[in-house]
């Protein structure tokens, strides 16, 4: 509850919403560079394609689940 609080605080107060998630926006964006290509041995435009592309994936992973995860609650409710 008190977590819950100050952040909600601390959004009520912040000028820039943008600024205050870059960091994570882009260590979220690195997880998928460094999955494709954790040597770096890609060139920066085509590492950055493939990050794209496993970003992607990843999205519709999680989507597929939540479909999953939807249609097995909806199965249970019919019975």
């Amino acid at each position: 509850m008190r977590a819950s609080l100050a952040a909600h605080e601390m959004w009520s107060n912040c000028p820039d919403r943008s600024a205050r998630t870059a960091r994570a926006r882009a260590a979220f964006l690195d997880r998928f560079e460094d999955e494709v290509d954790p040597d770096r041995q890609l060139s920066a435009e085509e590492r950055k394609l493939r990050a794209g592309s496993a970003m992607k994936a990843h999205f519709a992973r999680l989507s597929l689940l939540s479909s999953r995860a939807r249609a097995k609650r909806k199965g249970s409710q019919a019975s």
